[in-house]
Parts: C-alpha cells; sequence; structure tokens
C-alpha cells in the first residue's frame, strides 16, 4: 500500500478545493491551480480533509497514488503559504538588479549582461545584489525557474564564483600545486 498515498490532505481555512470527476480545482487567498487526476485514481472531499484513492493495486497505479496525493499537497500549499527559493551570487562584480516583479537583469562576468523574465504566476525579489528570490503558488514552476537561473553561471568547483542556492554547500577543489 502506498504509504504516501493514504495520508489524507488536510485543507487550511480558506481553501476552497473542487473536485468534478478526474479534474481537481484549489483556490486560496494567492490563485487557482488546477490538475487532471490519471485515470485510475480518484479523490474526494471528507470532513475538510482531501483522500486520495486508486482503483487497482497494480505497481504504476500505486506510485500515480502517491504522485497524486503529493501534487495536490503541493497545490493546496501553493495557494495559501506560496514557495520561495532562494538563491546567492558569489563573485566580484557579480550582481542582480531588479526590474520590477517579473523581470532581473544579472551581471554575472560576461561581456553583456543577461535579463531574465518570470513567466506567468512567478515573481522575482532582489533584497540586496546578492540575493534573488524566485516566488510563486506553482511549486514545479518556482524550482524551474530558479533552476533556470542558477544554471547561468553554476558555481565553479575552484573559486566557488557563480549562483547557487541559499545554503547550498560547493565541494572545493584544491587546484595546482606550485612548484
Amino acid at each position: 500500500m502506498s504509504r504516501v498515498g493514504s495520508n489524507p490532505i488536510s485543507v487550511p481555512d480558506g481553501v476552497d478545493v473542487a473536485i468534478d470527476g478526474a479534474h481537481v480545482t484549489v483556490t486560496g487567498s494567492r490563485g487557482t491551480l488546477e490538475h487532471n487526476l490519471p485515470e485510475a485514481i480518484s479523490a474526494r472531499i471528507e470532513d475538510g480533509f482531501v483522500i486520495v484513492e486508486r482503483a487497482d493495486e497494480l505497481r504504476n497505479t500505486k506510485a500515480l497514488h502517491g504522485l497524486s496525493r503529493s501534487l495536490l499537497a503541493n497545490m493546496v500549499t501553493g495557494v495559501s503559504e506560496g514557495y520561495r527559493k532562494e538563491l546567492e551570487i558569489v563573485g566580484v562584480g557579480y550582481r542582480a538588479i531588479s526590474q520590477g516583479d517579473a523581470k532581473i537583469e544579472l551581471q554575472l562576468g560576461f561581456s553583456h549582461p543577461v535579463h531574465v523574465e518570470a513567466p506567468d504566476g512567478v515573481t522575482f525579489e532582489v533584497p540586496n545584489q546578492t540575493s534573488i528570490y524566485v516566488l510563486g503558488i506553482d511549486k514545479q514552476a518556482v524550482g524551474q525557474v530558479a533552476a533556470d537561473i542558477r544554471a547561468i553561471r553554476k558555481p565553479e568547483p575552484y573559486r566557488g564564483k557563480g549562483i547557487r542556492y541559499a545554503g547550498e554547500r560547493i565541494i572545493r577543489k584544491a587546484g595546482k600545486a606550485a612548484k
């Protein structure tokens, strides 16, 4: 039995979950998210909890059971609290400049500045020149945008310069030994 899929999802106050067959819509103070459940998976609302059930015991259905439950739980959390990924910029002269909520300019040692625009539902905050916060209600979109920004200049292993997640540990290499 799926351990993740069998856990009920608590629906906090201010969040409305509507289930229409296989289509689930979650609405909260921060916005609305929608998801279509796979064929063998169903969901129902009972006493302020969303319960995800599966139709059979096939291996693939068990995997989809846990996945569907996690996706619905992430939707409930996203519309009530939202998601945030923090990025740090390390390097002399490396910096981020905010150009509104949905656009930032990055100076990362290239011969030109790099402009990054946020997709719908994702915003940026730049509290200082070396920090970027990626905010949104869709966990997957927030993580993907943060990964795309990090991929522009990954942390290099010799000096640690580049863009990294907050708290990420970079394994450093020793470099060349002098004669």
